[in-house]
């Protein structure tokens, strides 16, 4: 994560230190972490405990496993100083697409996995077409993509809702790892983690360029791993690890590895934080503005798929208003409207403080309205702490 914020920096203000990314990070990350202790701990001292029971954390993880996995693809959207404004209909479509394959048409389950996730790096690749060889805003593309993906939902499923969905279907979205293959499967997360982070640390220092404190390191990695370890602990108490948790751990990991030490992830932030100098450099922008947005709508499709497994079917207002959550959790983890800034976990740690408060309100049976205007709210100071750090910066 700290090389990642570094080469932000660098691409974004070549003129400061590495060492103020760093703090940028750091201040990012501990102002996040509070934020959860104290959502964690008000929703907790207000439904007597019931918050922090292994049962919710189950459906609480559940819930931030849609919304974590849409702001792993938006977040590339984002940092490449663009917007999808789609997703949330498409993922409502895509898993309606899911749903009638399953039910109405009988496919096997790998047919219907496929078939999803095609038409999704297909409807994504759209948009990015619209966007990087037509010169259309992306505002535009995707606003337009919303309505006419919505409307085909409606459309071929009739506006009826498509159930039930197979029993191997639905356990996408609703089987749970067994106990001994939870640990297993944290532990060599964690193990394969650490390893790529001191890596990393090793070739910046062979480079001379400078690394956080040793200390420093390893205790991020302890804090981690307890996190890791403990949340696996405490959901074993329950039924065992969601496997839509998994996935989302699954694909944050592939996430922060093409952004942090791949080529195209380079290029991902330079477009965003200098278009210009970007396609002076060498950078092929349209092509990389397109599998950008090719990749955002294979998040989705993998979004869909797991809510309609979850749901046991697909629904014409699945998905409704999703990309309002999942451009929150972006902005809320620490990525720039005015692109280049950004970071995977990040994101995804914003999605979790999104799907805390709505979990948390939910339970304390707040009103909708009033949910609604929380988040608008947290939204807003968000962004305006965005704006307010670019001034001082």
């Amino acid at each position: 994560m700290s090389k990642s914020n570094s080469s932000e920096m660098k691409l974004t203000a070549p003129g400061s230190s590495p060492f103020s990314g760093l703090k940028s990070l750091n201040l990012q990350v501990f102002v996040m972490i509070a934020a959860i202790i104290v959502i964690m701990l008000f929703f907790t001292a207000m439904t007597d405990g019931a918050y922090m029971s292994a049962r919710n954390i189950s459906n609480l993880l559940r819930q931030t496993a849609i919304t974590g996995i849409l702001a792993v693809g938006m977040v590339f959207v984002i940092i490449s100083a663009e917007i999808d404004l789609s997703v949330g209909s498409m993922m409502g479509l895509l898993g309606g697409v899911a749903a009638i394959c399953d039910v109405w048409l009988g496919w096997p389950l790998p047919l219907t996995i496929i078939t999803t996730l095609v038409l999704g790096l297909l409807l994504g690749a759209w948009n990015g077409w619209w966007v990087a060889y037509r010169k259309v805003p992306s505002f535009i593309v995707t606003l337009a993509g919303m309505l006419a993906f919505r409307g085909i939902l409606i459309g071929i499923t009739n506006g009826t809702t498509v159930a039930p969905t197979s029993h191997a279907m639905s356990q996408i979205g609703q089987s749970y790892l067994p106990d001994g293959i939870g640990f297993i499967c944290g532990t060599l997360g964690l193990m394969v983690f650490i390893a790529w982070q001191w890596r990393g640390r090793m070739r910046r220092q062979s480079m001379g360029l400078g690394v956080p404190a040793s200390a420093s390191a390893v205790g991020r990695q302890a804090f981690t791993a307890i996190i890791v370890l403990g949340a696996i602990w405490l959901l074993n108490d329950y039924r065992g690890v969601p496997t839509p948790v998994l996935l989302l751990a699954l694909l944050l990991l592939a996430g922060m590895f093409m952004a942090t030490r791949t080529a195209f992830g380079r290029r991902i932030y330079a477009i965003g934080g200098n278009l210009e100098a970007a396609r002076l450099s060498g950078i092929n922008v349209e092509r990389t503005k397109m599998a950008v947005f090719a990749i955002n709508g294979l998040m989705v499709a993998v979004a869909g798929l797991i809510l309609s497994a979850r749901l046991g079917a697909g629904s014409p207002s699945a998905g409704n208003i999703a990309e309002l959550d999942a451009i929150a959790a972006c902005v809320i983890g620490g990525t720039s409207l005015a692109g280049g800034i950004g970071s995977v976990a990040g994101a995804v740690m914003g999605a979790f403080i999104m799907s805390a408060l709505d979990n948390g309100m939910s339970m304390m049976d707040v009103p909708t309205f009033w949910q609604y205007i929380v988040k608008g709210a947290i939204l807003l100071l968000a962004v305006w702490m965005d704006s307010a750090t670019k001034r001082r910066a």
